[in-house]
């Protein structure tokens, strides 16, 4: 309990050298205990001549030492994650670029085959990869020899405030930007073409059909930084044939959107609606709210926004069933009771008090939450999506709402958006509608544009794999 103690509060890149060392000096420690009982037992056998039980005993011994020596240590440290997850800290591990892209220059940063440093993983498996959090990570120093230079262009808003870490500061050593446009047209092809720009920023929301030609026109392009979290606005076939690494902002807004979902779930489970309307009216009337403590939460895309959700869902006391498309990564997770596959989307849906929708948008998510999704869920359940509103098909869902077969619905996110004046969902007294500003903090965008600044490119220029690697196949 001492060792335990110590591991959980030793920074976590420390940990697993302390378990590969606690797992080898316990290992050590049992076959000193049973050769030293074997000795024992032996030396009476000789006291007493008991020549079968003499060759019994060293059979049995040798046996011993060879089978310590076959399944070394760190075998036995294979288990360890299990049993160390549940004490709610993450193990940290490295793991070579190779396995996060699909790039195979020798000589490109991403194939070098360095580890990982810091940040935070919100995978519980050696083959997570690496992400930042804006919650627990901590910025690093980078002061490393800079073996490669960064070339930016930026497809964004020349205008755009929280751009500035970008376009006014000081960049970090070895990288300085090219050219800043907002659209294909602005950009002077001549001047990138001589440039050989090997970065691009994106923050512009319209940039599939710009960043597809820049891509076309500009070979030396290397890495993609989409400045939001979901790429679903660059992602174009172009893209997905370029041999190109892509980056996100995910852990950037994952904190604030948990926090939503715990208001939508309180909004429904207090009747905050009726709360207000009787205080409008000036009624002192008590009625009976819902214990959120025991209900169960299903999050559709248990991604770091998801886990963030389930993070809070577990200090209310709920139960966390998570839908994702590798259920192994969250096998072992704390904040987890239970992993589906996402073929089993309806067993979660009959399941599921409150539904959260945290997935990103792709062409196997769009539309997945549909007619038979809705008639699959509890008649008193609640619809939360803080993903993309296409995942939702939105004609269904205000069938849903309108034929009683759910709750009411909390919505960050609309299939059109701004949401028509025309739209339906606008009547609905069951329906919670925000206008996509949920992770939309005072800071979110610049300290996001930082993240880029401070953390991704000292990397790219020394030849460190970069954090929040996106496959650009599956959109995520």
């Amino acid at each position: 309990s001492s060792f335990e103690s110590f591991v959980v509060n030793t920074p976590t890149h420390h940990t697993i050298t302390y378990l590969y060392l606690y797992t080898t000096i316990v290992r050590i420690y049992h076959i000193i205990v049973y050769i030293g009982a074997l000795c024992v037992v032996y030396m009476l056998a000789m006291v007493h001549s008991l020549q079968i039980l003499q060759a019994l005993l060293l059979i049995s011994g040798l046996q011993t030492v060879l089978i310590s020596c076959y399944f070394r240590p760190c075998s036995a440290f294979a288990s360890v994650p299990a049993t160390i997850s549940r004490r709610s800290f993450v193990v940290e591990t490295t793991i070579p670029i190779s396995i996060m892209t699909t790039n195979t220059s020798d000589n490109h940063p991403s194939n070098t085959g360095s580890s990982l440093k810091g940040g935070y993983t919100s995978d519980v498996t050696p083959a997570g990869g690496k992400f930042w959090n804006r919650e627990t990570s901590v910025e690093n120093d980078y002061s490393g020899k800079v073996t490669n230079e960064a070339r930016i262009v930026c497809l964004s808003d020349p205008n755009d405030p929280n751009n500035d870490p970008l376009y006014h500061k000081d960049l970090p050593e070895g990288c300085r930007l090219v050219a800043v446009g907002a659209s294909y047209e602005e950009f002077d092809l001549e001047l990138l073409q001589r440039e050989k720009p090997n970065v691009v920023f994106v923050s512009h929301p319209k940039s599939r059909e710009p960043l597809a030609k820049l891509l076309d026109k500009l070979p030396s392009i290397e890495w993609i930084h989409s400045r939001s979290a979901g790429i679903d606005f660059i992602l174009s076939e172009t893209l997905s044939n370029k041999n190109v690494i892509v980056t996100n902002a995910k852990g950037m807004y994952s904190s604030t959107l948990a926090e939503y979902t715990m208001m939508a779930i309180s909004y429904f489970a207090k009747d905050l609606p009726r709360l207000m309307q009787q205080k409008q009216n000036k009624e002192w009337i008590k009625y009976p709210v819902e214990e959120i403590r025991g209900k169960t939460l299903g999050i559709i895309g248990y991604g770091d926004i998801g886990r963030a959700a389930a993070k809070l869902a577990n200090a209310f006391g709920m139960k966390v069933i998570a839908l994702r498309r590798r259920p192994k990564l969250s096998h072992y997770d704390p904040y987890c009771n239970e992993v589906l596959h996402e073929g089993e989307i309806n067993t979660l849906m009959q399941r599921s008090d409150y539904v959260l929708i945290a997935a990103p948008l792709t062409t196997q998510t769009k539309g997945m939450i549909s007619k038979k999704e809705f008639a699959n869920a509890k008649s008193n359940s609640v619809i939360i999506n803080v993903g993309r509103g296409p995942i939702i098909d939105e004609p269904e869902l205000i069938e849903a709402l309108n034929s009683n077969m759910i709750r009411g619905a909390a919505l960050d996110v609309a299939s059109v958006e701004p949401l028509p004046e025309t739209s339906p969902l606008w009547t609905f007294d069951n329906v919670l509608l925000s206008p996509h500003n949920m992770d939309m903090t005072v800071t979110f965008m610049k300290e996001s544009t930082e993240f880029f600044v401070r953390e991704n490119l000292p990397r790219y220029v020394r030849n460190i794999p970069l954090l929040n690697p996106v496959d650009k196949v599956a959109g995520y």
